[in-house]
């Protein structure tokens, strides 16, 4: 069996990796691809491999997209940390998923279930209506945090965030105030607990609230410089390769998802 990842956190790619490789089924792992822009490449330029593992939440942005892009025949078996919403989409389409941390019996339990899968043609109607599902679908997203402060939790709710930066492998997050607030965690975890619609991943240390935003400027190599309401502590710029997405998230904010 050929199987493809796509997971953009390493430590969960490597730990799912090696769980599948250490099964006795034969398991040859093609590829391990960490974004949605990586899974619309390779799936264009390769085979179709026999069964594909998904995270639904990407650093930058839902893996839908990809289905949206290009068209996918394996069986998917997506994998999520939320055991909410999403998980009815899953329940009523049929569709296997691993809820993280991912064990032994469930990963047993998706490949059994490859096994008995018989139809490519119902797969791809599956992630259809699974994509249907999932726009129609409020996902577990915080919209209030508990920021610790002293001997104090200071509630902060999400409509105050302007921006959150990586500092030190840790997740800094600015206020429309300019207050800022470390947490425990990284930036790549926190993007994820948070509404793409209201947040967009300019690069690997900012993630932009939409209204922060105050004006775009065309930068050196086809780039995009973003000029927030608030002052950062350098400049933010937008990969050319991701350009048209931002175009698109800023001037449809994903009203649809």
């Amino acid at each position: 069996m050929k199987a493809v990842i796509v997971e953009d956190e390493y430590v969960a790619a490597q730990t799912l990796q090696r769980m599948l490789e250490s099964m006795e089924e034969d398991i040859e792992i093609l590829a391990v691809l960490q974004s949605i822009e990586d899974s619309v490449n390779w799936f264009s330029q390769n085979e179709s491999p026999d069964l594909a593992f998904m995270d639904i939440h990407l650093a930058d942005g839902y893996s839908f997209v990809i289905f949206e892009q290009i068209k996918i025949e394996c069986p998917i078996v997506f994998t999520t940390a939320y055991d909410e919403y999403a998980m009815k989409a899953f329940e009523v389409n049929s569709i296997d998923y691993l809820l993280k941390p991912i064990n032994k019996k469930d990963l047993e339990r998706a490949i059994a279930k490859y096994k008995n899968f018989s139809s490519r043609m119902n797969n791809a109607d599956l992630i259809t209506q699974l994509i249907g599902t999932l726009k129609n679908t409020k996902a577990a997203y915080k919209s209030n945090f508990l920021i610790p402060h002293k001997d104090k939790l200071l509630p902060l709710s999400t409509d105050k965030i302007a921006y959150v930066c990586s500092e030190y492998k840790m997740a800094k997050i600015v206020t429309f105030n300019q207050q800022s607030y470390t947490l425990d965690t990284s930036l790549d975890e926190l993007s994820k607990q948070l509404d793409p619609s209201m947040f967009f991943r300019a690069n690997r240390q900012y993630l932009l609230a939409h209204r922060a935003i105050d004006d775009i400027s065309v930068w050196f190599g086809g780039k995009l410089a973003v000029n927030l309401t608030i002052p950062t502590s350098e400049r933010v710029t937008i990969s050319r390769a991701r350009v048209a997405d931002f175009k698109d998230w800023y001037t449809q904010n994903y009203a649809d998802v």
